[in-house]
């Protein structure tokens, strides 16, 4: 083929490719991949016009597009925990006060039946928990449980259990949104069993300074869970003017990336609870210090952060 009639075959092209802007990632590639075929068609047949140079050019430009895309790829890992969550947790609040309160109700429930029945902390803590911790109270170690276990082993238990148990009640969400309300009734009582107990003991503010240190985390990534399992379900119960199972996808990826984000702070509760609950004796000062600075860390990344992204993002687009 003549020069001049492959440039004019592809003039039009190459001229969009460099006019019309695009940040679509696959169509920079689909880009790149037709002009260095062009190109490779030009060093073979014109090596030395001014055709190749200009196509050389326009897939060095494109090559440093793809490489910037790549920066941004990279980039949005840190978007998302900067962004993209927090907007969903400010999205989804009503979900994640409603959780909260399931939460709350249940672990009221709780405390008030452990309350008024003996026997209800052996019924849903177990036996064989209520006998050990009894036998570590007579010794003077009331939160030996936390000691068993090598603090890797204990690690990754943990974290392994608690990750499947939120994985659960996050996708339990599929059913209407009745798993996760379970799931958050019933950590809620044992919680609020689990607490009851040791008041009754004499024990209730060591516990908040030792049990706390871990649970701080824990319980309110559990909430949180709880709130994407209802996110879930609401796109089942409420698909307003899309149809049932479009609006199941849209809730359903909004749900997942909230669970997925919560998982790191459910595995640094886990390495709490495994390296640094154990140390019971912990400076006061310590212990407040960890629990205050986890309880202000959540407040802020999951309900201050997110409004006031929210009213910054109002601003810019009114």
């Amino acid at each position: 083929m003549r020069e001049a009639l492959f440039v004019k075959q592809n003039t039009e092209k190459w001229k969009s490719y460099e006019q019309l802007k695009t940040d679509n990632p696959d169509e920079i590639a689909h880009r790149f991949i037709d002009i260095t075929n062009d190109l490779a068609y030009a060093k073979t047949f014109y090596p030395k016009s001014k055709t190749t140079a200009y196509l050389n050019g326009l897939a060095s430009v494109l090559h440093q597009a793809i490489y910037r895309n790549k920066k941004e790829e990279k980039g949005r890992f840190f978007r998302y925990w900067k962004y993209e969550l927090p907007l969903l947790f400010h999205q989804y609040r009503r979900q994640l006060l409603y959780a909260f309160i399931f939460f709350v109700i249940a672990a009221s429930i709780g405390v008030l039946s452990a309350k008024y029945d003996d026997r209800f902390v052996r019924l849903i803590l177990g036996d064989s928990y209520v006998n050990m911790t009894n036998e570590n109270i007579a010794k003077g170690d009331p939160f030996g449980v936390y000691k068993k276990d090598s603090e890797v082993s204990m690690f990754f238990m943990i974290a392994i259990n608690n990750s499947w148990v939120s994985f659960l009640m996050f996708a339990s969400g599929l059913f209407l949104s009745i798993g996760p309300v379970f799931f958050l009734l019933r950590n809620g009582i044992m919680l609020g069993a689990f607490e009851y107990y040791f008041f009754s003991k004499g024990l209730g503010a060591q516990s908040i300074l030792v049990i706390w240190i871990h649970g701080t985390l824990e319980i309110l990534s559990i909430v949180v869970v709880g709130g994407a399992g209802l996110v879930l379900g609401h796109g089942l119960l409420f698909p307003k003017t899309y149809t049932r199972l479009q609006a199941l996808k849209n809730s359903g990826k909004d749900a997942t990336k909230i669970a997925l984000g919560i998982i790191p702070i459910i595995l640094l509760a886990a390495f709490f609870e495994s390296f640094v609950t154990r140390h019971t004796n912990m400076p006061l000062w310590l212990s407040l210090f960890i629990l205050s600075g986890s309880l202000v860390f959540m407040v802020w990344y999951v309900v201050i952060y997110p409004h006031q992204l929210a009213k910054r993002k109002e601003i810019r687009t009114s």
